[in-house]
This record gives C-alpha cells, sequence and structure tokens, in this order.
C-alpha cells in the first residue's frame, strides 16, 4: 500500500480533479478520471487516499445466494474489514447499477473503520442515508437490489477497471464535486506538485478574468505582462 506523505496529501486536498486531469494528459495519461459516477455529497471536502480494491463478476446463482454472507472470508464482507485506514476503496461493478455494490451498513463500516472514502462505478442502495453520511461515497445512480442479484465479489486488492479507469492497488485516488480521478502510485508527489501551482496560477487568470481581462495571452500566457502580473500576484498572495 502507497504511503501518502502528509505533505502530499495535504496538496491534494486542495487541487481540483480538473487540474489533475491536466497534469496527467502532459504525461500521456488521458483514461485515469472514473466515468460516470459522482457524489453522493457534493460539499464535502476532498477525497484523498490510496486505492484498496474489490472487483466484481457476473453472479452465477448457484454460487451466490443470500447464504454467502455467513462465511467471513466472504470478498466483499473481508474487503470492508480489511481496507486500511486512510485508504479509498474503489469498487468494479462492471459499471452496472442495476444492483448495489454495497449499502448503508458497510458504507458507514467504512467510514468508523477510518477509510477516506469509498467509489464504485455502480450504485449504492440507501443512498439517502450514504449522502447524510460525513464521508466521501461516489457511484453512479442508485440501486436498490442486493448486490448478490447480479454481482458476484471474486477478489480483493487487485488491479481493475472503475469506470473506464484503470486502477491498481496503492494508486492514490481524489475526489472532488466533480468526480474521481486516479493517479499512478509513482508520479503521485510530482503531479501532486504541478497541480498546486497551476491551481495558483488558474486562481490568479479567474481573477483578472472577473476584472475584464481578454484570455487571449492571458491564458496561457503569452505576453510578458500577464507572466510579470503573475509573479507580484504570487508574492501578494503568498502563493
Amino acid at each position: 500500500m502507497t504511503t501518502l506523505k502528509p505533505d502530499t496529501r495535504a496538496k491534494l486536498m486542495g487541487v481540483s480533479t480538473a487540474t489533475l486531469c491536466t497534469a496527467l494528459f502532459k504525461r500521456g495519461f488521458s483514461r485515469q478520471f472514473i466515468q460516470d459516477v459522482r457524489p453522493l455529497n457534493a460539499d464535502l471536502p476532498n477525497m484523498v487516499g490510496p486505492a484498496f480494491t474489490l472487483r466484481y463478476m457476473p453472479a452465477r446463482e448457484d454460487l451466490n445466494p443470500i447464504t454467502v454472507f455467513q462465511n467471513r472470508e466472504h470478498p466483499q464482507r473481508k474487503a470492508v474489514e480489511d481496507c486500511p485506514e486512510g485508504a479509498v476503496f474503489v469498487i468494479d461493478s462492471r459499471k452496472d447499477a442495476r444492483a448495489a455494490s454495497a449499502g448503508g451498513i458497510l458504507v458507514s463500516r467504512l467510514m468508523k473503520r477510518g477509510v477516506a472514502g469509498v467509489v464504485t462505478d455502480g450504485g449504492f442502495r440507501d443512498s439517502p442515508e450514504i449522502a447524510r453520511l460525513p464521508f466521501p461515497a461516489y457511484h453512479q445512480r442508485p440501486a436498490a437490489p442486493t448486490n448478490l442479484t447480479l454481482h458476484q465479489a471474486i477478489d480483493v486488492n487487485v488491479p481493475i477497471g472503475c469506470g473506464d479507469a484503470p486502477v491498481f492497488p496503492g494508486d492514490v485516488v481524489v475526489g472532488d464535486a466533480e468526480g474521481v480521478i486516479v493517479i499512478p502510485a509513482h508520479l503521485v508527489e510530482e503531479i501532486a506538485a504541478e497541480a498546486v501551482e497551476m491551481t495558483a496560477f488558474e486562481d490568479f487568470v479567474q481573477e483578472k478574468v472577473m476584472e475584464g481581462e481578454s484570455i487571449l495571452g492571458l491564458y496561457p500566457p503569452t505576453e510578458e505582462r500577464h507572466r510579470t502580473a503573475f509573479a507580484h500576484w504570487r508574492t501578494k498572495h503568498g502563493r
């Protein structure tokens, strides 16, 4: 499991998934944003943590009756209890939200264990209750039927696809009000540092645009006067 430096985590808490997407795209990564997942509570702070994964496959009915939950080694139950503190629990539900990936009790257990958040490319049942928790949770849409009707939990902490994004255990997952992005573990420190720099510049640009400035020559800063103005702005704002 990737150990995030406190400074790196703090940087990622203050940047957007949009900015992180751009930083990754500069390095040739274009598929790291998890498609079609949304926060149940968009007012929470960023979700940041290394990925711990669960993979579902299509359920085979004779192997997936409700009695499987009596097995303490059932992959879904075991994953919920094994997901490390500070990690993000990422579920591959094959982009199928017709049945739940998990529900309010399991999500609450993750929260109480100190997990940083949960993401599925399927859906959660009990979504109104989950939305009221002070805990980042992302899904495609609500799904009341139990996961057993369609999904069979099969693998824990293996490489998965979630919303078309590749997710390897230990990759760093960041979620905000727009969605969730996955940063390859070996790039996380340089991506975080660049995203902080990009955020400072874009905050400056937003301020200038709101003052009536044209984006031409400003965004990107092809004119020297804008580069000089940005340097003064950074000094003034301590950024």
